[in-house]
């Protein structure tokens, strides 16, 4: 695909409770010869001016402000021209945000985005990525729950990429994506006549070096939508 066709492209929602539902990404994250490469959605992106016609309108009263009405007319475009440019800026604002917020998830998920596998995404909490841009939590809490990411990969809510992180036993700190991957991949994977029980899962789990309890198990399991064996 072309990147422009990628970027408008609409896709399948990923790691929500509406599969199947359509939707326009508010970013696109592309591998491009193993580089990343970040663009916002056009929509989230309005090329916003002032209209030419209320400046020359302006100019117009301001020749002829000694007259009463002319000055009242200039006040009041004078007026709306402050707050156009006001919601200009904010607009301008919130695009940055957007950017900086998406850049930083970008950056910390690097591999993940480059190869689309979910156990190369790393620890991440809003408090990381606030953090790296300065700003507070509950802003980029309202970004990571509303808004896309189109990838190589399929589309994912930005909350995807947060994420507790638990210690293996080497001692390495990994993601709780990466568990719950191994386990939703195990139980794919299991005869179904005879499914796995949390008690094996969790003995499998501990055979690849992650020592976890067996109502952790349980609580990955159930956020996966799995039910029991």
């Amino acid at each position: 695909r072309s990147r422009s066709s990628v970027a408008a492209m609409r896709s399948t929602m990923r790691d929500s409770g509406a599969p199947g539902q359509e939707i326009v990404p508010d970013f696109t994250v592309l591998a491009v010869d193993g580089q990343l490469e970040l663009s916002l959605n056009g929509r989230n992106a309005p090329e916003l001016r002032i209209s030419r016609a209320y400046r020359d309108m302006m100019q117009e009263y301001q020749r002829n402000k000694k007259d009463k009405a002319a000055k009242d007319a200039l006040l009041f475009i004078k007026q709306k021209l402050d707050s156009a440019k006001w919601f200009i800026d904010a607009i301008k604002q919130r695009q940055h945000t957007l950017m900086v917020t998406m850049e930083a998830i970008m950056e910390h998920q690097r591999e993940f985005f480059l190869s689309g596998d979910e156990t190369k995404l790393k620890p991440m909490i809003l408090k990381d990525i606030a953090e790296k841009v300065g700003m507070d939590i509950s802003t980029i809490s309202r970004v990571a729950n509303s808004k896309y990411v189109q990838t190589n990969h399929g589309t994912y809510l930005l909350k995807f990429f947060f994420s507790e992180s638990l210690t293996n036993q080497e001692g390495e700190e990994v993601s709780t994506r990466e568990v719950k991957k191994i386990l939703k991949d195990a139980i794919e994977a299991e005869d179904k006549r005879k499914p796995l029980t949390d008690d094996e899962l969790t003995a499998l789990l501990k055979s690849k070096g992650y020592n976890i309890a067996r109502r952790t198990v349980a609580k990955y399991r159930e956020a996966l939508r799995i039910p029991t064996a």
